[in-house]
Protein backbone atom coordinates (compact mmCIF):
# COMPACT_ATOMS: atom_id res chain seq x y z
CA UNK A 1 0.00 0.00 0.00
CA UNK A 2 1.60 3.34 -1.39
CA UNK A 3 0.29 6.91 0.88
CA UNK A 4 1.38 10.52 0.43
CA UNK A 5 0.39 12.79 3.13
CA UNK A 6 0.13 16.37 3.54
CA UNK A 7 -0.24 18.89 6.01
CA UNK A 8 -2.06 22.11 7.13
CA UNK A 9 -3.64 23.48 10.23
CA UNK A 10 -6.55 25.00 11.33
CA UNK A 11 -7.15 27.19 14.32
CA UNK A 12 -10.80 27.35 15.74
CA UNK A 13 -13.16 28.18 18.76
CA UNK A 14 -15.27 25.56 20.53
CA UNK A 15 -16.86 24.31 24.24
CA UNK A 16 -17.92 21.23 25.11
CA UNK A 17 -21.14 19.42 26.75
CA UNK A 18 -20.80 17.04 29.33
CA UNK A 19 -18.35 17.04 32.90
CA UNK A 20 -15.90 14.63 30.95
CA UNK A 21 -14.75 17.74 29.07
CA UNK A 22 -14.08 20.01 32.74
CA UNK A 23 -12.89 23.47 31.49
CA UNK A 24 -13.09 22.64 28.55
CA UNK A 25 -17.02 23.17 28.81
CA UNK A 26 -15.89 27.07 28.70
CA UNK A 27 -15.14 28.17 25.24
CA UNK A 28 -11.72 28.19 24.07
CA UNK A 29 -10.03 27.58 21.23
CA UNK A 30 -7.61 24.98 19.58
CA UNK A 31 -4.83 24.97 16.48
CA UNK A 32 -4.74 21.67 15.12
CA UNK A 33 -2.04 20.71 12.53
CA UNK A 34 -3.50 18.17 10.32
CA UNK A 35 -1.85 15.73 8.35
CA UNK A 36 -4.20 13.61 5.03
CA UNK A 37 -2.56 10.77 4.14
CA UNK A 38 -4.03 9.57 0.47
CA UNK A 39 -3.55 5.66 0.33
CA UNK A 40 -3.77 3.21 -2.62
CA UNK A 41 -2.18 -0.38 -3.93
CA UNK A 42 -0.50 0.45 -7.07
CA UNK A 43 1.33 3.76 -8.04
CA UNK A 44 -0.62 5.53 -10.98
CA UNK A 45 0.74 5.85 -14.54
CA UNK A 46 2.98 8.39 -13.69
CA UNK A 47 3.90 6.47 -10.55
CA UNK A 48 2.14 8.81 -8.13
CA UNK A 49 -0.63 8.19 -5.57
CA UNK A 50 -1.93 11.55 -5.99
CA UNK A 51 -1.22 15.18 -7.10
CA UNK A 52 0.67 16.15 -4.05
CA UNK A 53 -0.03 19.92 -5.43
CA UNK A 54 -3.76 19.14 -5.90
CA UNK A 55 -4.04 17.25 -2.80
CA UNK A 56 -2.56 20.12 -0.64
CA UNK A 57 -4.81 22.84 -2.18
CA UNK A 58 -8.10 20.63 -1.27
CA UNK A 59 -7.22 19.89 2.23
CA UNK A 60 -6.60 24.01 2.01
CA UNK A 61 -9.87 24.27 1.17
CA UNK A 62 -11.19 21.97 3.36
CA UNK A 63 -9.65 23.82 6.40
CA UNK A 64 -10.72 27.05 5.05
CA UNK A 65 -14.31 26.14 5.94
CA UNK A 66 -13.51 25.65 9.75
CA UNK A 67 -10.72 27.98 10.54
CA UNK A 68 -11.51 30.71 12.72
CA UNK A 69 -14.78 30.01 13.10
CA UNK A 70 -16.65 29.11 16.32
CA UNK A 71 -17.84 25.80 15.86
CA UNK A 72 -20.53 26.23 18.45
CA UNK A 73 -22.34 28.84 16.08
CA UNK A 74 -22.30 26.15 12.99
CA UNK A 75 -25.87 24.70 12.25
CA UNK A 76 -24.11 21.71 10.95
CA UNK A 77 -22.43 20.83 14.04
CA UNK A 78 -25.58 21.64 16.70
CA UNK A 79 -25.98 18.88 19.53
CA UNK A 80 -22.65 17.55 18.84
CA UNK A 81 -19.08 17.62 20.69
CA UNK A 82 -16.41 18.75 17.99
CA UNK A 83 -13.91 16.86 19.67
CA UNK A 84 -10.46 16.22 17.83
CA UNK A 85 -12.39 12.65 16.83
CA UNK A 86 -14.96 14.08 15.64
CA UNK A 87 -13.33 17.03 13.56
CA UNK A 88 -11.29 14.17 11.87
CA UNK A 89 -14.12 12.78 10.26
CA UNK A 90 -15.63 15.76 9.15
CA UNK A 91 -11.99 16.34 7.49
CA UNK A 92 -12.02 13.31 5.75
CA UNK A 93 -15.39 13.12 5.31
CA UNK A 94 -15.15 16.24 3.23
CA UNK A 95 -11.89 15.52 1.73
CA UNK A 96 -13.53 12.65 0.59
CA UNK A 97 -16.20 14.76 -1.47
CA UNK A 98 -13.81 16.39 -3.12
CA UNK A 99 -12.24 13.24 -4.10
CA UNK A 100 -15.42 12.38 -5.37
CA UNK A 101 -15.60 15.57 -6.92
CA UNK A 102 -12.49 14.82 -9.41
CA UNK A 103 -11.05 17.56 -7.68
CA UNK A 104 -8.08 16.06 -7.11
CA UNK A 105 -7.20 15.13 -10.63
CA UNK A 106 -7.57 11.39 -12.38
CA UNK A 107 -5.10 9.91 -10.94
CA UNK A 108 -7.17 10.35 -7.84
CA UNK A 109 -9.77 7.45 -9.40
CA UNK A 110 -7.35 4.92 -7.74
CA UNK A 111 -7.28 5.97 -4.10
CA UNK A 112 -8.64 3.00 -1.79
CA UNK A 113 -8.52 4.83 1.80
CA UNK A 114 -7.93 8.30 3.16
CA UNK A 115 -6.60 8.47 7.15
CA UNK A 116 -6.54 12.25 8.22
CA UNK A 117 -4.98 12.95 11.63
CA UNK A 118 -5.67 16.02 14.12
CA UNK A 119 -2.67 17.05 16.24
CA UNK A 120 -3.94 18.59 19.34
CA UNK A 121 -0.28 19.50 20.47
CA UNK A 122 3.38 17.16 20.74
CA UNK A 123 1.79 14.43 22.88
CA UNK A 124 -1.73 14.19 21.53
CA UNK A 125 -3.83 13.32 18.63
CA UNK A 126 -6.47 12.07 16.81
CA UNK A 127 -7.06 9.76 13.39
CA UNK A 128 -10.01 8.91 11.36
CA UNK A 129 -9.04 6.50 8.27
CA UNK A 130 -12.31 6.02 6.13
CA UNK A 131 -12.46 3.67 2.46
CA UNK A 132 -12.93 5.32 -0.67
Amino acid sequence: MFGITVRDHMMVAHSFTGAVFGPAQRLHGATFVVDATFRRPELDADDLVVDIGLASEALKAVLAELTYRNLDDLPEFAGRNTSTEFLAQVVADRLAGRIAADELGPGASGLTALEVTLHESHVAWATYTRPL
